[in-house]
Order: structure tokens, then sequence, then C-alpha cells
């Protein structure tokens, strides 16, 4: 595979983003790709609005309770039913809102790597304060500060609440955050003790958050006693524990492998990684600059690296969307969507986020994915029910289920604007159309079969020719890679 500039282009903007946008197609082959690269990098530098969806209601519900060591056993059944049904909803917009910015925001590269750290530091809580609060701690230092993103996440009431660190208390330890701080957020499995654990639990004791979301210290319920943590003794609380972690060079090579694995290879290069990871820990855990180190590398570029990974459901759905622009009427059918797909977001499958890769396909995802764009183009129905996995879904196994078509499903309604897209191709003459489409939507693959292709193709007219090929290639094995 000879790698264009075009397709180096792409290449960068689907892993330092959601793909190319219809409205700049037309510059892909000839724009500088150093201009590309800064101008990721310069979009993304301003830190972003905060989402904010939850009812006003709510929050004066919330914050009109006085905290005084009280959490939800504090609050009366009808109150406690009225957050968990109000929470419910806000979740949904939160959910469609920040797909609507990964489609729409120039800051393509920190929605993306929100998204990356939105599934390191996985959790699943159905208070709609506690999941906007996370999501805003992971957007404001998606290209920051490690070491700040991981203090941060740590004193969320979401991921206190999620692995109980509520309940750590001196005398009876709750060893469920020093687990996963250590196996999933910073040095990776085998690289600690069980009885390093035990000891990182303790300095967490008294880590608490209030109901309104706030971080409490309760250090009546600290244990200020010795500690033993990976080599290091002293009166050690739980921010102690954190620094330990962070100058461990394997945290630096663990989340090195892991950004290595997300956004360049799912088989690691050794020699990279150990060169980023050197780089990353010297930096003091500066993840722009890791970034930077990644996509202005020339191995970046290389052919085994691009169109090598499997589109993720919640890339598969906005990179749909920037292709094709569009105005969703039912926006909600993309909570059905992402359920079908197996990536809900607000609701991974555990702490340890989604696995990825090839276990995002199987032979009924597929075959859903290749139906998609056709059900765009189609305005038609999604009438499939997702697997009844309630646990995971906390109450909200329904969510995007509204019953809205004649077949018991939701209809797709979405308005393509054809006019723009068209327009990127108006110059293009007749006998290469298959061929500039497929450069743009196909990334990297070997050229699809032209004559499999024609079968499906209306070649009426030139517009209809464009629209049924873009589907027809949207539909392909090829189009779930990137």
């Amino acid at each position: 595979m000879i790698v264009t500039p075009q397709l180096k282009n792409q290449h960068l903007l689907w892993r330092a983003g959601f793909g190319p946008m219809a409205e700049e197609y037309h510059q892909l082959p000839t724009a500088s790709h150093k201009s590309y690269v800064n101008s990721l990098f310069k979009a993304s530098a301003k830190g972003p609005d905060m989402i904010d969806v939850a009812d006003s209601a709510l929050k004066g519900l919330v914050m009109g309770i006085k905290e005084v060591g009280m959490q939800q056993r504090g609050l009366d059944e009808v109150q406690r039913k009225k957050i968990r049904q109000q929470s419910r909803e806000d979740l949904k917009s939160l959910n469609i809102t920040w797909l609507n910015q990964m489609v729409n925001s120039d800051q393509q590269l920190r929605e993306k790597m929100a998204l990356f750290w939105h599934g390191h530091f996985a959790s699943r809580n159905i208070n709609i304060l506690y999941q906007q609060q996370l999501l805003d701690i992971i957007r404001q230092n998606a290209l920051g500060n490690f070491g700040d993103l991981l203090r941060e996440v740590s004193k969320s009431a979401s991921m206190i609440n999620f692995l109980n660190n509520n309940q750590n208390k001196k005398n009876h330890p709750n060893e469920n955050f020093a687990r996963e701080v250590m196996e999933l957020f910073t040095m990776g499995r085998g690289n600690y003790t069980e009885t390093d654990i035990k000891e990182a639990a303790r300095a967490f004791t008294g880590w608490g958050a209030a109901l309104s979301g706030e971080f409490v210290f309760r250090k009546n319920q600290h244990d200020d006693g010795k500690k033993t943590v990976l080599g290091k003794t002293g009166n050690f609380n739980g921010d102690d524990v954190l620094n330990i972690l962070l100058e461990h060079k394997q945290t630096a090579a663990y989340i090195t492998r892991k950004i290595y694995r997300y956004f360049v290879n799912d088989t690691p290069d050794e020699g990279h990684i150990t060169w980023l990871a050197d780089r990353f820990y010297r930096s003091s855990y500066d993840i722009k600059e890791l970034m930077k180190d990644i996509v202005t590398s020339d191995w970046f570029y290389d052919a085994k690296n691009i169109g090598c990974r499997i589109k993720s459901p919640v890339e598969l759905i906005v990179g749909i969307r920037r292709a094709l622009p569009m105005k969703l009427e039912n926006e909600q059918v993309q909570l059905l969507l992402q359920r079908l797909l197996g990536q809900m977001l607000f609701y991974p499958p555990n702490v340890a986020g989604w696995p990825g890769g090839k276990n995002w396909i199987d032979s009924s995802s597929l075959m859903f994915r290749l139906r998609i764009p056709q059900l765009i183009f189609d305005n038609d129905e999604v009438a499939l029910q997702p697997k009844d996995d309630d646990d995971q879904m906390m109450g909200m196994k329904d969510m995007g289920m509204k019953k809205m078509g004649k077949k018991g499903g939701q209809v797709i309604s979405a308005a393509v604007d054809w006019e723009t897209y068209l327009k990127k191709f108006e110059k293009v003459p007749r006998e290469k159309l298959l061929t500039a489409i497929a450069g743009i939507l196909i990334q990297g693959a070997e050229p699809v079969n032209e004559k499999i292709l024609n079968k499906y193709i209306d070649a009426s007219s030139r517009e209809s020719y464009i629209k049924t090929t873009t589907i027809q290639l949207m539909s392909t094995p090829e189009y779930q890679l990137c």
C-alpha cells in the first residue's frame, strides 16, 4: 500500500479525531500535513466548557440538603426516587450532548483523548451530577498532566462511590479502589503485591464524597499509622500513594502502552513504546507532548499502522455523522445504536472499561454495523432489541428504546445534507468517482471489488451514483477499519 499525502492526512484525522468532515474533503490531497498537526493541537489547546445537562430542580434538591456526614440514607424515599428518575433522563442528554461535541467540535484531539480516558477511568454511576463532574475532569485534563488527571479522578464522587471508597475506614479498610488504581489506572497487573494493596487501602481510608459531589476527607476515619507501599514506608495518605505510583517508571510504561494500542496499533512495537514512555516520564507525564511524539513520528504513518484498527461503536457513529452531514430528528436512536453495538457512553461493562479491538465484532454486531448506512439513507427503522443486561444498565435497560416505528422499533429520521456532500465531488470526472469516494471512505484497505459494488449502485444519474456509492462503501467490512 502506498501512503499518499491524502491517506496520511486522513490517518491523522481518524486517529487523533473522528475522521474528516465532508466540508474538508477537497483539501485532503493537497493540505500540508504539518498544518493539520498544528491545527489539531491549536484547536484543542483551550479548556472546554463543561457539559451541564442536570435538571435545575434536581440540583436544587441535592444542594439544598445540608450534608452532615449523611449520604443517600439522609434522603427520604420520595427524594431518592425523584433523583434516580431525573438522573436517568439527564444521563441520556449527557450522552447525546457529548456525542454531538465529538461530531461538531473543532477540538477533535481533546474529545478523542477524552473518549480514551473515559474508558481508562471507567465508572458506572446513575447520579448525573457525579457523571458530568467526572466527564468534565476528563475533558479538562485530557491533554494536560496525567498526575493531575489521576488525582482529580481519584477524588471524584463518581469513582469514590463506584469503587466503594466511602466504605474505606480505619480498622475496616476496603481494598477496591487501592487495587484498581494500581492494576488498571497506573502500573498494571503484576507490578505490585497484595501487601501493597492492603497498605495502600489504609492510606485511602477517610476519602469520601458528599452527596453534592465534593471530595470529603473524614479525618476520624483515616488510618494515620505507618504503611509500606512499593518499598517505601511512612505515615502515608492517599495523595502520597498516588505520588509513589507516579514515581515508578512502570506507570509511564503502562499508560504509554495503552495509548499506543488505542491510537497506533493493537500490536505494540516495544522499541517505540520504550522511547515514548521514557520521554513521557521525563516530561512529568505531559499527555500533550506524548501525543505530539506519536503523531509527528514517521512510523505512525507506516502502512502497517493505517486501517488496522476496528472502529469502536462511538467512533463508527460519530465518523458517519462527520462524513455525511445530517440532522437527526430522533437523536435518542443513537442510544439504541450504542447499546446494540456494545458501547454505551457512561455504562462501561466493568471498571476495566471496554476491551476494544476484535471484541467489538461478532457475527451479529458486524451484520448490524453494515446495515446502519442503509438505514440512514432509507430513514428506516431500528427494530432490534439489545440484550437484557440490566445489571450493567442499572435500571436503564429501556434506555433509547422508545417505540416509534411500525415494526416496534425506532426510526433513524436523518436528514442528510446531500448538497454539501455532493459539492465535494463536482470536479471529479465520472469515471473517477468511485476511486475518489473510496479513497476518502476506505482507510488503507485493499481496493473494493468494483464489479460487486456496481450491482448495488444506482447509476441512473451522477447524483444517484455518488449517493449510492457512498452508502454501499460505508456498508462494507473495510469501512469498519480506520
